[in-house]
């Protein structure tokens, strides 16, 4: 807990009131007004970095009536608030202009290169070869062999597969056998880790 008996406590200097220093203030700019001009104002468009200064009860009258556009149609409020976005600074498109300043010869680029995702004006051709698959591991490898499944085959044959052992092996469909319930929870569980693993 702080001790508000501290000697430091004592050393803290604080403004009262958050008063504005007027030694060496202006004159507060308002027309009729003889008080001391602490506060600052902007302006207006075309004259950034310039300000009024007014008095405290006259500047929050100025910046109630203050606006920037004034004088300016909707069009170039509009054009002005889109440049605002990018800080009035020149853009253009990606990819279109050069470092010098001329359109990109994109055709050059496509021939020059092996282009398979048009990315300098190429179509895009999708890869006619299958993709190679990454090895299985070994549990994997069970998994698929629980279910006489080779491992390429798609999510929704794997799926037809189980559901097809699950139907033929459960003993509600043979007839009560409860000799295959061992061969029917490896099935399961099989199925549920290539489900978790990605597979289907």
């Amino acid at each position: 807990m702080m001790n508000l008996n501290s000697k430091y406590f004592d050393r803290i200097r604080i403004n009262p009131d958050g008063d504005v220093k007027t030694a060496d203030a202006p004159a507060c700019e308002w027309q009729g007004c003889a008080n001391t001009g602490g506060y600052r104002a902007p302006k207006g468009r075309q004259q950034e970095g310039e300000y009024f200064h007014f008095c405290l009860d006259h500047v929050r009258e100025y910046n109630k009536s203050y606006n920037y556009f004034a004088g300016m149609g909707d069009d170039d409020i509009i054009a002005y608030q889109r440049a605002a976005a990018t800080g009035h600074r020149p853009t253009w498109s990606m990819g279109v202009r050069q470092a010098n300043g001329r359109m990109a010869d994109r055709q050059a680029w496509a021939e020059a290169y092996d282009d398979p995702f048009g990315i300098f004006g190429g179509t895009y051709r999708r890869s006619e070869a299958e993709p190679e698959r990454r090895p299985l591991k070994n549990l994997e490898r069970r998994s698929f062999a629980a279910l006489n499944l080779e491992g390429s085959e798609s999510g929704s044959e794997i799926k037809a597969r189980y559901k097809e052992l699950v139907k033929r092996l459960h003993p509600d469909a043979n007839g009560g056998d409860r000799s295959s319930e061992d061969r029917l929870r490896q099935i399961i569980q099989a199925y549920h880790y290539l489900r978790s693993a990605g597979f289907c």
